[in-house]
């Protein structure tokens, strides 16, 4: 149940989304991938409109980390930079990454090569459900979103909301 994207940019590269709700330890899944225990990114859904949206800051920090310019010290933390509008590193943290009270996890996985172990690994330390990542839209907070992205209604009515907040956030290091 989970979704598989190859980069093209960047061949042999996977980018691999696993979605989890009634999740039972966000606080010691927070404290493993702060320990390195979990080598993937944990990103709160409700700040998602769609898996796209991962993709694309997924690509962008494979990207910034094959060119030596990443600006926090991890990919798996680049990726939930890159999810942000704006330039500061501890309020995309606070916003994308999951908290000690969240119920649900979004667990995203750079790999090269085969990562069937690491799948297993992460899916045995998470305890909650895994659900398919079509219910990914069923736990988005719309407003929050909308709001956190200054998406106007006449953005939204001319190109959607995922593209607006996917400009927004490929556009935020020249803004």
């Amino acid at each position: 149940m989970h979704s598989s994207h190859p980069l093209e940019l960047f061949p042999g590269r996977t980018v691999t989304l696993m979605l989890f709700k009634c999740v039972r330890n966000p606080a010691e899944l927070r404290r493993s991938a702060m320990g390195g225990q979990i080598t993937a990114a944990l990103i709160n859904p409700r700040m998602l409109v769609d898996p796209f949206q991962v993709i694309v800051a997924a690509n962008k920090a494979v990207h910034l980390q094959t060119i030596g310019k990443m600006k926090t010290r991890s990919l798996n933390s680049e990726i939930i930079f890159n999810l942000s509008p704006t330039n500061n590193i501890s309020e995309a943290f606070k916003r994308f990454g999951i908290s000690d009270a969240d119920d649900s996890v979004l667990v995203v996985l750079v790999a090269t090569g085969d990562e069937s172990q690491t799948l297993a690994d992460i899916k045995e330390k998470v305890d909650g459900e895994q659900v398919p990542m079509e219910e990914l839209p069923m736990l988005s907070d719309v407003t929050q979103i909308r709001k956190l992205y200054k998406v106007t209604p006449q953005e939204e009515k001319m190109g959607g909301l995922l593209d607006s907040v996917v400009c927004k956030m490929a556009t935020k290091d020249v803004m």
